[in-house]
């Protein structure tokens, strides 16, 4: 099969959907900008390292099956989590699996549920923060766009219940795409925390889920963000979150990726008024055959704005990851600050990282650094643990732990942290005994 022929369902696949009215613009804009785009290859230097073959062999341009799977909460429930919840099963939401006390100044619905002038206020922000320029599945999302997640914050209201929104993909007969959008609106001195968490069943899921956020950072304001990626390792997942920080703002992230088939991964954070800051922290960590593409792009277009930006991530198996991290100072942000670490680990020979980082500078009065590492285990260090009657196996455990431990405790949300302590050691072993020198009680029950 032609690789073109993915590009031809995917305008076939858009160009039948029925999409709500408000959104029909979006939806023509982002068709008009995915017709443009040609399907990456390796010489797309975007896509260098990541093949999309997959997408090739079955036609995933297809209408997902909904399922009313009401059994799935464990699958997604954070201990001691009080949060507002709207769950999504294969890009459909459940009233029923949702939960939501919206507090006064504070608007949280779905598209579907939007009165007339939510709607407006929808349709005249979304696609506004979404860069297209390099990622086709952005395009492609503005022109499937049909529900999603709309969170408006008034000035001065600081969000008491973090926002979890929850998406669950099912096994399906045949490929299938899944689509969904979230737009955050936070108003000056505003502060809220959105958790993005993705799921699957236990089964080979023959689905590609296809997912957009757009961020806009009032004056003064405050975005936490979470996004957590635990789907079946037969995933595909096409993911991006754009920002836009407005004078002295904060956005601070915290993503954690687990493989699947193919995930990829943008985060775009654009600097656009003096004084704004960004704290990003990612853990990646595939193994078998799975991979990670992660791109992170920070645009700092306005003076006196900082970033600090760390990535680590451990490759185990035959698995694969691409990190490329670009920070591009503009004429125009003198005073700034940016900082970009990557350091990887590799626990086989046949895993592999593609690790890039690019400073691109226009200005003269910036302080700038970047740096990234490629090693192995310690052999001093498993030696000494050795010595200690630590068995071979669990002494690599401890020491894979401990290269990502440090950002796992910097996670400030309390139950997340809990959880994600736990998820991440069964990423190295399904045999608890091995795991008790990285767990506590309370954690590991």
């Amino acid at each position: 099969m032609a690789a073109v022929d993915f590009n031809q369902q995917a305008v076939a696949f858009a160009t039948q959907a029925e999409t709500q009215t408000f959104l029909k613009p979006l939806n023509q804009a982002g068709l008009e900008l995915f017709k443009a785009f040609p399907f990456p290859t390796r010489k797309t230097e975007e896509w260098k390292y990541t093949s999309l073959v997959a997408l090739n062999k079955d036609n995933y341009n297809q209408a997902i099956q909904t399922s009313d799977v009401e059994d799935c909460e464990p699958l997604y429930s954070i201990a001691d989590l009080n949060a507002n919840r709207l769950v999504f099963v294969n890009g459909v939401y459940k009233q029923t699996l949702s939960n939501i006390e919206v507090q006064q100044g504070v608007t949280l619905v779905t598209f579907a549920n939007a009165t007339a002038e939510q709607q407006s206020e929808i349709a005249e922000k979304i696609g506004q923060v979404a860069e297209t320029k390099r990622n086709l599945f952005t395009a492609l999302n503005n022109a499937k766009a049909s529900d999603g997640v709309y969170l408006n914050v008034a000035k001065d209201v600081q969000v008491i219940k973090p926002i979890h929104v929850v998406h669950v993909t099912t096994a399906q007969a045949n490929p299938a795409s899944a689509f969904s959008r979230n737009l955050v609106d936070l108003g000056i001195h505003a502060n809220a925390t959105l958790i993005e968490q993705f799921v699957s069943t236990d089964q080979e899921q023959n689905v590609l889920l296809n997912q957009t956020t757009e961020v806009v950072v009032g004056d003064g304001a405050k975005f936490n963000h979470y996004r957590l990626n635990s789907e079946h390792e037969s995933s595909l997942h096409f993911g991006g979150v754009y920002v836009d920080l407005n004078r002295d703002s904060q956005f601070e992230s915290y993503q954690v990726l687990l493989g699947g088939k193919i995930k990829r991964f943008d985060i775009l954070v654009n600097h656009c008024v003096g004084g704004s800051h960004c704290e990003m922290k990612g853990v990646y960590l595939p193994k078998n055959k799975q991979q990670v593409d992660i791109h992170s792009y920070i645009e700092h277009k306005a003076p006196n704005c900082t970033t600090n930006e760390v990535y680590r991530g451990i490759m185990a198996d035959q698995s694969k990851a691409v990190f490329n991290g670009r920070i591009h100072i503009h004429p125009d942000a003198q005073k700034t600050l940016a900082e970009l670490s990557n350091k990887n680990l590799l626990l086989s020979i046949k895993a592999q990282i593609n690790t890039k980082r690019e400073l691109e500078i226009y200005g003269d009065d910036v302080r700038c650094a970047h740096g990234a590492t490629v090693a192995q285990l310690n052999e001093t260090a498993k030696f000494y643990l050795r010595s200690r009657g630590i068995s071979a196996q669990e002494a690599d455990i401890i020491l894979s732990f401990g290269f990502i431990n440090e950002l796992l405790d910097s996670i400030p949300l309390e139950a997340l942290r809990i959880k994600m302590r736990p998820l991440m050691a069964e990423q190295f072993t399904s045999d608890r005994e091995l795991t008790k020198h990285i767990l506590t009680d309370g954690e590991s029950a």
